[in-house]
């Protein structure tokens, strides 16, 4: 049955901070220390990187539940918010192409901020893909439920294809990962001239391959409210994150067994095709998170203590923070400032996420006591609505 659309009025600017659902900016907050820990890893160019007890630990830990997961939750709430800046602006055909305009307009700036973000720091980045998958798959936001689970669907089945594909194409690392060179790259203009390069290449990939499936999965669970409304949605979302997280455990922990150094009679060839199997159960673990997050959003209520708060500050101010992130980790990582990319460790680069993450968190409750939105965040909806937000149109309702 398809979700009855939403008759009320509604405002066409960005919704105060006082009145936005918990659970999806508690995912965000959350899952913003998963991307540090992933992108930290990321920063990692010696071979030796995985030596010590405690390295093990955390690339066991990490691999098994955290890379591959992030992405899909991020792409996943993506989706959602898109429905509910749709659902913000009223009138069922107007309201749609206001709707396409903005969404688009979004999306054109998004391309941009991620292509400087790229160049100026990490080549990995995610807010142009998302921008992206905004520009050129709008469309698909108003299909109907089946058609859009089958574009999931459809979207996940051929990334795994493509995916084989570049397996054998492509040079891949021992963790199944393509080497950066840019992460090598002494010099500033250097690194940022190839970062330029693999940023052409990773977006489209990403939109296409990682963000577009949990995306869509994000829609159809944003026309029923399931983050917004957990008490209503309790069972599904239990059976989602029992279910979600088993896969990812059961798909991830062969591969990060291997990368940790804990399985060691692996064939040749053999971490690559667990790779595979860890990000395509990577789907299955977002949604996981993205459940169980909705429980404990629900758990909690109205009594959020310190760290609750912080944590949904940053969800609130997620690209300021993921900015940030890429900040610190360029001037901690890259061999034109500290250096340290060559140096440590998996659990001396978790230890540096950690800390960056709650460097990021104190910003942004900091920010949050004073009532002031995200720069990165103000910036977007300036560029996107306009100077200042939409009054909401009079409407018979």
């Amino acid at each position: 049955m398809e979700p009855r659309p939403d008759t009320g009025a509604a405002a066409a600017g960005p919704v105060a901070l006082k009145d936005r659902a918990l659970a999806p900016d508690l995912a965000r907050g959350f899952m913003l220390l998963f991307i540090a820990l992933v992108n930290a890893k990321f920063f990692l160019t010696s071979p030796d990187t995985v030596v010590t007890a405690a390295d093990k630990a955390v690339e066991l830990v990490r691999s098994t539940l955290v890379d591959a997961r992030a992405i899909p939750l991020f792409s996943l709430l993506f989706g959602y918010g898109a429905v509910q800046i749709i659902r913000r602006l009223d009138g069922p055909d107007g309201g749609w192409r206001e709707a396409r305009g903005l969404l688009r307009r979004r999306g054109a700036w998004m391309v941009l901020i991620g292509l400087a973000h790229a160049v100026l720091f990490l080549p990995v980045d995610i807010i142009g893909a998302y921008g992206l998958a905004l520009l050129l798959f709008v469309p698909l936001l108003r299909l109907k439920d089946r058609a859009l689970l089958w574009a999931a669907a459809g979207t996940a089945a051929g990334s795994i294809a493509v995916t084989l594909a570049l397996m054998a194409a492509l040079p891949v690392g021992d963790d199944g990962s393509v080497q950066a060179g840019s992460l090598v790259q002494d010099r500033f203009t250097a690194a940022a001239s190839e970062r330029f390069s693999e940023w052409l290449l990773y977006t489209p990939y990403t939109m296409l391959l990682v963000v577009l499936p949990p995306m869509l999965v994000g829609v159809w669970a944003g026309r029923r409210r399931i983050l917004e409304e957990p008490a209503r949605h309790r069972r599904l979302l239990s059976a989602t994150a029992a279910a979600g997280l088993a896969v990812a455990v059961a798909g991830g922990l062969p591969g990060a067994l291997v990368w940790s150094g804990l399985w060691t009679g692996a064939a040749p060839g053999t971490a690559a095709v667990l790779g595979l199997v860890h990000d395509a159960t990577g789907w299955a673990g977002g949604l996981g998170w993205a459940a169980l997050i909705a429980l404990a959003a629900l758990a909690l209520g109205e009594r959020r203590g310190a760290v609750a708060g912080a944590v949904q500050a940053v969800g609130q101010r997620s690209m300021t923070c993921y900015l940030m992130q890429s900040v610190i980790f360029s001037a901690v990582f890259a061999p034109y400032a500290l250096g340290m990319s060559a140096h440590l460790g998996t659990a001396a680069a978790a230890a540096v996420a950690a800390a960056t993450w709650s460097a990021t968190a104190f910003a942004a409750a900091l920010m949050h006591a004073r009532g002031v939105r995200g720069p990165a965040e103000t910036l977007l909806r300036r560029l996107a609505y306009g100077a200042r937000p939409r009054r909401p149109r009079r409407t018979d309702a």
